[in-house]
């Protein structure tokens, strides 16, 4: 998947950690996570608002990152954002299969897809809908439950999404103790649907 545009060689980065994946399909797998920085969607209850301006972020050649990856025993990347579809990752993705490593992304879906990815975890706003080419290209749905209005948002892309997508509904951190026993009811009423929590915030991980 390319878009066209001109050759990156370094990206924004706000951070880049070895860890645990805490959510969705991959929870518990150890990854390498790179969180670029730059987002347009917007989410009034994001817990990484630092990332939104890209600006602030210092930009990291593709080779370091690679390098640093490398250090560790990761076998599973993945980028994230902010909003990491902002910027161009055909060279980045390139660069991390070179390397032998599997490529996943987390995306709200809100910009075209570039980069080679094994993995595409679609986590649709509100804020700033998802494209349907991007929709489409799912492995994994992953909605954010902050009210009960969100089980309809997220029935809305289950019914859009490839057949094979994996399902997932996750309630928004700072309504865990509220909305976690409606998402519970909710799958056992409609168990195409898995539970997803932040399990790094429960084991205090990064």
């Amino acid at each position: 998947m390319t878009s066209g545009k001109i050759h990156i060689t370094a990206l924004p980065v706000m951070e880049h950690f070895y860890t645990l994946q805490g959510e969705g399909f991959y929870q518990g797998r150890a990854a390498y996570f790179i969180r670029l920085g730059g987002c347009d969607v917007g989410c009034v209850w994001c817990d990484v608002k630092e990332s939104w301006d890209a600006g602030k972020h210092p930009e990291v050649e593709i080779t370091n990152l690679v390098a640093a990856v490398k250090k560790t025993p990761a076998e599973l990347v993945v980028i994230t954002g902010g909003e990491p579809l902002l910027h161009n990752l055909d060279e980045l993705t390139a660069a991390l299969k070179a390397a032998g490593l599997q490529t996943n992304i987390e995306t709200s879906g809100a910009h075209p897809v570039s980069g080679n990815w094994d993995w595409i975890c679609l986590s649709p706003k509100k804020f700033k809908a998802p494209l349907p080419e991007v929709v489409a290209l799912a492995s994994e749905l992953k909605v954010i439950i902050f009210n009960k209005s969100d089980f309809e948002w997220a029935e809305r892309y289950a019914a859009q999404v490839a057949t094979s997508c994996k399902l997932y509904l996750q309630p928004e951190w700072e309504k865990a103790a509220q909305v976690t026993p409606l998402i519970i009811d909710y799958i056992k009423t409609y168990p195409q649907w898995e539970l997803s929590l932040q399990l790094h915030k429960y084991i205090h991980v990064p």
